[in-house]
């Protein structure tokens, strides 16, 4: 390397990006940051429920739960947005105990100007609940979960099991984005080759291969590496038959473009499946 240039690992390589569009850009200013070439194909979007009204009820009783438990960025901003567009403030929140769930969570909960008590070390369910029944007892404290509508049942199950009175509310939907057809997304990847595809939740993982074909999908994603954010988007990876070859150890944007990084350290710049 000339000195004075910048180490650029990835450069030349191209990376799919399988998160909503609007969510997309740290990752990709991550990946270009670091020379990669990032290929957007989101195949989630973010929706609101399609009824408010029992994220609407569960504002209307913040100040009355013990802990209010967010797993996600969306699950914060959804809460916050029907909080705050209703006669409540912040103020609301008063002596209630916020828990998030991984750093990015508990940074968006300080853009809000509210502090987590309580930020588990691993971004995952079982976690979480750990770190609740660390923080205190569970046995009668009355926990709100505004989440995805299609978020795990482990949480709230586990927490009921230790006495815990649980409130879900749908806070927003995971839903397939309709942009694509399996020819056009087909198109897109294979308009040359590519050395990486990224999934960072299940969702992105189940709506690539109903786009694409369960087929297809294998085909393709077996001359490639699968990055997967964490264990529960590479079970859900596992389930449909794809194996997931780099996982970073936190599960996190930033985590996960450094293990991409490592894992194409010393090899050949670009040009397909490389690394896989």
């Amino acid at each position: 390397m000339k000195p004075g240039s910048v180490h650029r690992p990835l450069s030349g390589r191209r990376v799919v990006v399988t998160r909503p569009r609007e969510q997309s850009s740290e990752l990709v200013d991550r990946l270009r940051a670091l020379g990669a070439e990032p290929v957007e194909a989101p195949t989630i979007r973010i929706a609101p429920p399609e009824d408010h009204g029992p994220l609407d009820a569960a504002c209307a009783a913040a100040g009355s739960f013990d802990w209010i438990v967010f797993t996600s960025v969306n699950g914060v901003d959804a809460f916050m947005q029907r909080l705050l567009d209703g006669p409540r403030d912040i103020r609301a929140l008063r002596g209630v105990r916020l828990c998030a769930v991984g750093p990015a969570t508990a940074t968006q909960l300080q853009r809000h100007g509210l502090k987590a008590d309580v930020v588990p070390a691993e971004h995952r369910a079982e976690a979480a609940f750990e770190a609740l029944n660390q923080a205190g007892t569970l046995s009668g404290a009355r926990i709100l979960l505004p989440r995805a509508d299609i978020a795990r049942e482990m949480l709230p199950d586990a927490l009921r099991k230790a006495g815990a009175k649980v409130t879900e509310a749908t806070a927003y939907r995971t839903v397939r984005e309709d942009r694509w057809s399996a020819a056009e997304l087909q198109a897109r990847l294979l308009a040359r080759p590519v050395d990486v595809v990224t999934f960072t939740s299940a969702s992105t993982v189940r709506n690539f291969v109903e786009i694409v074909g369960a087929g297809p999908a294998a085909e393709l994603l077996s001359a490639t590496c699968v990055a997967a954010i964490g264990p529960v988007t590479a079970a859900a990876a596992a389930e449909l038959g794809i194996e997931t070859r780099i996982m970073p150890a936190a599960y996190t944007i930033p985590a996960l473009v450094d293990a991409i990084a490592e894992h194409f350290a010393g090899q050949p710049g670009a040009g397909g499946a490389a690394g896989a």
